[in-house]
């Protein structure tokens, strides 16, 4: 058990159904089921000062309480004082990174569906868009605190955002899951409520640096931050491990409101082998891209995992790092992308991890409530405690003393013809 006290809050979605529950040592397995039918929908907030309230789920068949999420147990319900509980979910479902925080969004939203029916439980998810703004997700977490009703959070998605939330749930105790923030200090100590499903920039930072010098030979490279935390902070791990092998490396910044780089990227030199971006907004990086090519400018981009986004960053050659693997190519995981698919349409890499900090503390609660205390405080606890053994990331998920994933890794994507291909 780790050794703080975890509150969860759990975001409520307005796709629910029926299901069965978890055991005490907050322990499932990743489910298998098929998506729960729905009769409410559920829409995200459009402004972070209004957090959509929650929907009932509709009336299903349920299944008892389980340990591992495929099992559907005996066909009883969670217990009654279960009913109706509540997480929170906080995104950019609005602005720059839309894309990504409705993917999110949308795999909470199915997380929420199947654990409700392979549960028994009516929990519920309260969306809330934060638009990748440190501002804005400050306010959802004053909201969310001071809804008593929320027992934990899933998000923020930036690590600016978590940075900004995190002395805002700690002294009530509100766990908060991240699914794509990755910004190492977030687990350093203090923000004690925060835990993350994916691996963090120290473990980015070199598999990147790795990447550049061993297989694509690079020589001379131009790191640009955008300046927010993740990116500087990932930036500053890259920039002396390249240096150390003897990479020439020349650094500038931009702010991520930035929205013409002609001027910087005429500073590129004709022997730069490398762009290194950390960004987050990968349109951004698009129009980059191609304002490299009007100016004959032919170094490849490497993007870190905040431009993994198909959708809107699709520069020929590039190169972009990713904390998920491609599920697709995950045999085990058919029927989940299957059924995903059907409902939602294609996706990247952001949605997956979404799906799984969704579980986490869905899982914590149900813990925590068949446990006989339905408590901030006793969520929190649990979060620490859970273990996904068949995870949608490809590997069990289980947390460390600090509130990282063990054993999570970085993969490595190369653009080709608009598809994302794995090279490492």
């Amino acid at each position: 058990m780790r050794g703080r006290f975890f509150v969860l809050v759990l975001a409520v979605l307005a796709l629910a159904a029926a299901g069965c529950g978890g055991e005490d040592d907050a322990t499932t397995g990743d489910t298998g089921a098929a998506t729960a039918t729905t009769d409410a929908a559920t829409t995200a907030a459009e402004t972070p000062e209004t957090p959509t309230e929650p929907t009932a789920g509709a009336e299903e068949t349920t299944t008892g309480p389980t340990t591992e999420a495929e099992d559907t147990g005996d066909g009883q319900a969670a217990p009654a004082d279960c009913d109706g509980l509540l997480v929170g979910i906080a995104g950019p479902f609005t602005g720059d990174a839309a894309s990504i925080g409705q993917e999110q969004l949308n795999w909470a939203r199915f997380a929420l569906e199947r654990f409700n029916a392979d549960n028994g439980t009516n929990f519920a998810l309260v969306e809330a868009d934060t638009q990748l703004d440190p501002a804005q997700a400050t306010t959802v977490a004053q909201q969310f605190v001071s809804n008593g009703d929320i027992l934990a959070v899933v998000g923020p998605a930036g690590s600016q955002e978590a940075e900004a939330v995190g002395p805002i749930f700690e002294p009530d105790n509100l766990a908060y899951i991240g699914m794509s923030a990755t910004r190492t200090s977030l687990t350093g100590g203090d923000y004690p409520t925060f835990f993350r499903v994916v691996p963090n920039d120290d473990a980015q930072g070199p598999t990147d640096a790795t990447y550049m010098v061993d297989e694509l030979g690079a020589q001379n490279v131009f790191i640009i931050d955008d300046q927010t935390s993740y990116s500087t902070g990932l930036a500053d791990i890259v920039q002396p491990l390249l240096e150390e092998a003897g990479v020439t490396v020349t650094r500038d910044s931009v702010p991520q409101d930035q929205t013409d780089f002609s001027a910087l990227v005429s500073r590129i030199s004709d022997d730069t082998d490398i762009v290194f971006l950390p960004w987050q907004l990968a349109a951004s990086a698009q129009l980059f891209s191609q304002q490299m090519e009007e100016q004959g400018k032919t170094a490849t981009i490497f993007g870190s995992d905040g431009l993994f986004s198909p959708d809107d960053f699709s520069a020929e050659g590039a190169y972009v790092s990713s904390f998920a693997p491609d599920i697709t190519a995950l045999p085990e995981q058919a029927e989940l992308v299957e059924a995903y698919t059907e409902q939602y349409g294609e996706f990247g890499t952001f949605g997956p991890p979404t799906y799984a900090a969704t579980q986490v503390a869905l899982t914590a609660v149900l813990a925590a409530c068949e446990a006989g205390d339905v408590s901030r405080e006793a969520v929190l606890e649990q979060v620490g405690d859970v273990t996904i053994t068949d995870s949608i990331l490809g590997a069990p998920l289980t947390f460390d003393a600090n509130g990282d994933v063990e054993g999570a890794q970085f993969y490595i994507f190369r653009i080709e013809g608009g598809e994302y291909v794995l090279v490492e």
